[in-house]
């Protein structure tokens, strides 16, 4: 059971500013009807290029500079999350202003928000993003209300009783799932383009969800300096806040742990104190955030930072560790003696995952590099691409006897036949297939002529058979890897 925390100690905030990140498979061979379906829908392709975004989606008084975000990223990465042209190779972003006023109700307090903008990223690997940024407007809320807040919205599919009792209004709209709101709401359309063979077999789900019904949550949570109280965000706030320990049904503050040496090992772990006692960010598999005693001005330098370079820092990381999920997956499901074809896909998979995507440097600054490694870390994707590695090795073994068996087995069948029908075959019946064949001959044939004439034939038939396999062979490589190339450049 949760350890109740006294209310009197509960901080209130200033500033709680939210992004909510919901990846998906986009259906094979989509993309471009996505990408077209978003732009009718009003999204805008978002380019470094074009500064007149830079303050288009992040609220009033803040923004992201455009040359600063660039310059946060070595070249060879900058490449892919901010590409110049409309490369299949890169994070294609696509955003749009919503400015939705709504209201959360949960049992016992209401909340009322904005939705400001969201994004919609479409990946290399058909992957993609769609993240819905959000505003709480109330001041001086209760943390524990805001952290409320962010466990209830980021459940898209009610899984417990409190999101049964949880709804969302958005102008004379109710709903009473997150599913319905953004589906139905934010981002209409968006559920045909993505892939149910994610959810094949599973008995409730009806999304293609990577791990569970959540979405992971990116926060800032600025906290009000109090004259009267020592002002400090203790290891209780910041494992909270990792773990969106918001309230009981009865309305009290919670924490999921109780133990104090337990909670002071895993903040040590997942936090990041570059910038202590006043900041600090706590990382895990389903949280980024970052709580602040800072004043205003650095506090908006602070959101700022969140809204660009960490933001694609984090989206970076879910990248890896999906995508060598998902090929992990695959090999998985490999029939090793049957699916040859798949097998040189996935081995084309993962060596262009390793050479276009995966760098263990990819941040020129010190504190954004720090940050990701930590990212990184928290999502294992170093062991996850170690495993990765180890499979290509086991597939490249693999496909080496296995195409060195059947040089072999060809070789011999060639060899017998070449053999046989040559020597004994065309020796026997040779005579008779000179110039212009006497068809009549073959009737006077003794049985081992007949035999001899067979193998003739035989080895002939042979031959063509196992040239045109080849060919065809050689045809139907050449179609896959244009496949390939077209699918995932």
């Amino acid at each position: 059971m949760p350890e109740l925390i006294p209310i009197a100690s509960e901080p209130t905030l200033h500033t709680a500013l939210l992004q909510f990140i919901f990846p998906f498979s986009i259906k094979d061979g989509e993309d471009m009807k996505l990408i077209e379906h978003l732009t009718q829908e009003g999204f805008t392709r978002f380019f470094l290029d074009n500064k007149e975004l830079e303050d288009a989606y992040y609220g009033e008084g803040y923004s992201v500079s455009h040359e600063k975000m660039e310059r946060s990223y070595l070249p060879f990465a900058a490449h892919v999350l901010f590409p110049r042209e409309k490369d299949k190779d890169s994070f294609r972003r696509f955003s749009r202003a919503n400015h939705l006023p709504c209201r959360m109700d949960m049992p016992g307090q209401s909340v009322h928000f904005q939705v400001l903008s969201t994004d919609v990223f479409v990946c290399p690997f058909e992957l993609g993003f769609l993240t819905i940024r959000v505003s709480i407007g109330e001041k001086h809320l209760p943390f524990s209300t805001v952290l409320e807040f962010a466990d209830r919205f980021r459940t898209l599919e009610d899984v417990s009783f409190r999101d049964k009792l949880t709804s969302i209004h958005c102008h004379d709209r109710s709903f009473d799932q997150v599913e319905d709101f953004v589906f139905r709401n934010v981002v209409g359309g968006l559920e045909p383009f993505l892939d149910p063979s994610e959810i094949n077999g599973a008995y409730f789900e009806t999304l293609p969800f990577f791990v569970d019904e959540r979405m992971l949550v990116q926060a800032f949570y600025g906290f009000d300096r109090q004259e009267d109280k020592e002002n400090e965000i203790s290891v209780e706030l910041l494992y909270r806040a990792s773990q969106l320990d918001g309230m009981t049904l009865g309305g009290k503050p919670y924490i999921s742990a109780s133990d104090p040496g337990y909670i002071r090992d895993y903040c040590g772990e997942h936090c990041y104190s570059r910038w202590g006692p006043d900041t600090y960010y706590m990382t895990n598999e389903q949280t980024f955030c970052c709580l602040s005693l800072a004043e205003s001005g650095v506090a908006t330098q602070l959101i700022n930072q969140m809204y660009g370079e960490y933001y694609y820092g984090l989206l970076l990381s879910i990248f890896h560790k999906i995508v060598l999920l998902k090929l992990a997956n695959i090999h998985s499901r490999l029939r090793i003696n049957h699916d040859v074809d798949e097998i040189e896909n996935l081995i084309f998979m993962i060596n262009k995952f390793s050479a276009k995507f995966y760098f263990l440097e990819l941040i020129s600054q010190s504190q954004g590099r720090e940050i990701f490694f930590q990212l990184r870390k928290v999502y294992g994707n170093d062991a996850l691409f170690d495993e990765v590695k180890m499979t290509l090795n086991d597939l490249f073994q693999y496909q080496e006897k296995f195409q060195a068996k059947r040089r072999d087995t060809l070789l011999m069948i060639l060899t017998v036949f070449t053999v046989v029908s040559g020597i004994y075959g065309m020796n026997q019946v040779i005579e008779d297939l000179k110039g212009k064949i006497d068809w009549s001959k073959m009737l006077e044939y003794s049985p081992f002529e007949y035999l001899a004439l067979f193998v003739a034939f035989t080895g002939i038939a042979v031959s063509i058979g196992l040239s045109l396999k080849q060919l065809w062979n050689g045809i139907r490589s050449r179609r896959r890897k244009r496949k390939r190339v077209q699918g995932y450049d």
